[in-house]
């Protein structure tokens, strides 16, 4: 590998962990958002969501000239596909952060009312899976990768048990309609989170021994 292309690649890498770190702390937020009804707070995530489209575009136009100039092979030409792929399903994530922020300014102008809906289970483990996924991308740890697989179903049952819950609450309480739907809303878009973790992980996988392993769950 030539000086340049390694000179590059390292650039690349940090501009993929600035990233990672935007959509993650994007992801937290908006979640502190939803279980504060905090207004500022989901708005500043809506907001933050432009500077995740520029890093992605910043990232891709990084990965193309790199592509174009130095042709790469092998091991770089995967490691240049997989951030290629990575750079999408962070500014997915993005999005997704963006979704939940807006029910969370929703609910903050809704009647305050009990909801025995806990998120912080799914949060936390949709958060810790997207996390261990950029970590094992950064450190080509396959370890970690293979660990984030395996509690994505435990993100799918928690998902579950809100739906059921929420299920209930609805013929319980139909007049909170509107509010219990967002609440549901939110689990799914955390599920989707960890999803989109799932698949960061298996392109880990691919990068570090060249093989697809999706769908062989």
């Amino acid at each position: 590998m030539s000086v340049h292309l390694i000179r590059e690649i390292m650039g690349l890498k940090k501009l993929v962990l600035a990233l990672s770190a935007q959509v993650e702390e994007n992801v937290r937020q908006a979640v502190r958002a939803v279980t504060r009804r905090d207004a500022v707070l989901a708005q500043a995530v809506i907001d933050g969501d432009t500077l995740v489209d520029q890093q992605e575009v910043t990232i891709e136009e990084e990965c193309l000239k790199i592509l174009a100039l130095h042709q790469p092979v092998a091991h770089d030409l995967r490691f240049l596909v997989s951030i290629l792929k990575l750079n999408h399903t962070l500014e997915r994530i993005g999005d997704l952060s963006v979704n939940i922020a807006k029910r969370a300014k929703t609910l903050s102008e809704q009647p305050l009312f009990d909801v025995p809906i806990d998120f912080t289970p799914i949060a936390e483990k949709a958060q810790a899976m997207l996390h261990k996924s950029l970590d094992a991308l950064i450190n080509m740890d396959i370890n970690l990768a293979r660990q984030v697989g395996v509690a994505d179903d435990e993100v799918d049952a928690l998902n579950r048990e809100i739906y059921v819950r929420v299920k209930s609450l609805l013929r319980e309480r139909p007049d909170d309609i509107e509010t219990l739907i967002m609440l549901l809303n939110v689990s799914r878009h955390l599920e989707r989170i960890a999803d989109h973790a799932s698949s960061i992980a298996e392109d880990v996988i691919y990068l570090i021994e060249g093989k697809i392993i999706r769908h062989q769950h």
